[in-house]
């Protein structure tokens, strides 16, 4: 069947029966896949634009479907997502002033076992939120990660059971060091253990308007390399040793893990703002233990 040459645009109509003006119009959850750090993410993408123009019915959403395109032809940064919003804007002349684009996914990055030559893949939920108008380009990223949190009271309260049982078990002879080295490999020599939890950070940065490149690995490593125990892919017995060291060595409340990333992500290069939550799945209570932290987040 042949196509009429002059189809009707219905969206371009003018009304004058609601002229209130949009904030945001456009598309959620569009499937796209792209290239991020050498990375495939299994991305899904909402496209938008103010709709300025109180009078006209509404936008062309097919002209932003098409732009995304673009974000298939290299690995997405603020130039490549600047270019994109631009060309939001450019199709929609005298209608829009302010043009979005939010991506979100799961990043999966091959992590080291901490001792065996061991790797797996970890999903890292994250989304880059842009927004291009008068007033330039803003870029805000989201990374969530997991890590192991040992409590600090229980491994206290685990030491002087530990201290007790010791007393009780010699307390008439001074055990030599064989003696000591036996017992302290017995159930009897570690009567109690601290809780430890899986834990979540929420880490959400915004970018300075000159930053050419988009920081998800930066922030991985200084977080994770902050916290010290994030949770692992594939490990064998000495790995989980290391892992139970890693722990020993870093026992925190979530205020000492919010501090700790607060810290560390300060220094990231091009960060102009940040916001942290932290969020500790009690192992000991049915409830969750979270603190945040921030750095000039309105």
């Amino acid at each position: 069947m042949n196509q009429p040459s002059n189809l009707p645009d219905i969206a371009a109509q003018r009304s004058t029966d609601f002229t209130a003006t949009l904030d945001w119009v456009g598309m959620r959850g569009i499937a796209l896949p792209v290239q991020l750090d050498g990375q495939a993410v299994n991305a899904r993408v909402d496209a938008g634009v103010s709709l300025d123009d109180g009078q006209t019915r509404g936008i062309h959403m097919s002209r932003l479907y098409l732009a995304l395109a673009e974000l298939q032809q290299e690995p997405v940064s603020p130039v490549l997502l600047r270019r994109v919003l631009k060309r939001f804007l450019d199709s929609h002349q005298r209608l829009s002033l302010h043009a979005y684009l939010d991506l979100y996914g799961d990043w999966l990055i091959q992590r080291p076992a901490l001792i065996s030559p061991l790797s797996g893949y970890k999903a890292y939920p994250l989304s880059i939120h842009s927004r291009l108008g008068p007033d330039g380009l803003h870029l805000e990223l989201r990374l969530q990660l997991s890590y192991s949190s040992t409590c600090p009271c229980s491994a206290a309260l685990a030491r002087q059971l530990i201290q007790q049982r010791f007393s009780e078990d010699f307390a008439n002879r001074q055990p030599n060091v064989e003696e000591m080295h036996a017992w302290l490999g017995s159930s009897a020599g570690i009567v109690a253990t601290p809780h430890s939890q899986r834990s979540e950070a929420d880490i959400h940065v915004r970018l300075q308007s000159d930053a050419t490149a988009l920081p998800f690995i930066d922030l991985l490593e200084r977080a994770e390399a902050a916290l010290g125990t994030a949770v692992q892919t594939a490990v064998k017995r000495a790995d989980e040793q290391a892992f139970a060291l890693a722990n020993g060595q870093n026992l925190m409340f979530c205020e000492d893990a919010a501090r700790r990333l607060h810290s560390a992500l300060l220094a990231t290069p091009d960060i102009s703002a940040l916001h942290i939550q932290v969020t500790h799945a009690e192992s000991l209570h049915a409830h969750d233990a979270v603190a945040c932290a921030s750095h000039n987040w309105r």
